[in-house]
């Protein structure tokens, strides 16, 4: 029973910390908000040199001037909903919807419906075919799946992951997830691509019925932790070694941004050693009204605990 809960938890970590990655963006912390992070961002030398462009700003520096706009718009919004879907190699796939709210960290609701891959089934079977729910606050998340794992569970709904508890269980790995869920909104992507310098204008496009100018950029992802000013020197070499055995050097990001400046697409895409990881992100209803509370406490299994007491 005890190898049975692990897997379960093992597997509702996974699926999570995936699920908020695709909707923000992998990254360090970024600004709450407002445009002082955006502003601190400088363009690498040759973003800055002149390339014929109007003005003598080259269309890398072009790019980046409406991306740092982009940036603050969708920042000051605060909130929004989404819906997409996501792959891990053979791993996992799943199609997501929810809302999400970053002006106090990153907070929100999202339910991950599975539609495939060795994880994804398995955690399709657990949840009797259904999906799970997650539940993101400031200290930690909760994963619910539905009666039916609620029964391998002990008869509770809900699985807390206090991100303090993570960040000491899982070593470097843990505190980067914390930092991701507890710091990241979706600009992330788009203060990453700014930082890079490798960015362009690919075009105007219908997205959803809204004009939006798409956006291409290629990230070094062995340097994404380095972008954090929240994990030490230890966990920073810590996670670039996880990165380097999973085989992932480069991401690209594409980035939609509509004629009022708010991002309303994401999609990003990185090849490693287990295949393609892929997510696809659409934002809507920027200032939507996001209410979130703990579920009750005698229907939550606190994972920390019940780790303590040696059954995770």
């Amino acid at each position: 029973m005890a190898a049975k809960k692990s897997a379960v938890r093992v597997a509702a970590v996974a699926a999570v910390a995936l699920a908020l990655t695709s909707v923000t963006g992998c990254g360090g912390k970024s600004g709450g908000g407002g445009s002082s992070a955006a502003e601190g961002t400088q363009a690498p030398q040759g973003a800055r040199e002149g390339g014929g462009a109007p003005g003598g700003e080259s269309p890398a520096a072009m790019a980046i001037s409406a991306l740092r706009k982009a940036v603050d718009a969708t920042d000051g919004k605060h909130s929004a909903k989404v819906d997409g879907s996501m792959a891990m190699g053979d791993m996992m796939s799943a199609d997501l919807k929810g809302a999400f709210d970053w002006s106090q960290g990153m907070q929100g609701d999202v339910t991950m419906n599975y539609t495939g891959g060795q994880m994804g089934d398995l955690l399709k079977e657990m949840a009797g075919g259904g999906g799970m729910r997650a539940l993101y606050l400031r200290d930690a998340y909760y994963a619910s799946m539905g009666d039916e794992m609620s029964a391998k569970i002990g008869g509770k709904h809900w699985i807390k992951y206090d991100y303090d508890w993570m960040a000491q269980k899982m070593g470097p790995s843990g505190a980067y997830m914390k930092d991701q869920m507890q710091n990241n909104n979706p600009t992330r992507s788009a203060r990453l691509v700014i930082e890079s310098g490798d960015v362009r204008a690919a075009g105007t496009e219908d997205v959803r019925g809204v004009k939006a100018t798409h956006y291409t950029g290629t990230v070094d992802v062995t340097k994404i932790a380095e972008k954090s000013s929240t994990l030490g020197k230890d966990a920073v070499d810590g996670l670039k070694r996880q990165l380097g055995r999973q085989g992932a050097t480069t991401e690209q990001i594409d980035l939609w941004v509509s004629e009022d400046n708010l991002l309303i697409k994401k999609v990003e895409r990185a090849q490693g050693s287990r295949g393609a990881v892929n997510s696809t992100v659409y934002y809507s209803d920027f200032g939507t009204s996001v209410t979130l509370s703990a579920p009750p406490a005698s229907d939550t299994l606190d994972a920390a605990r019940s780790a303590g007491a040696g059954a995770a």
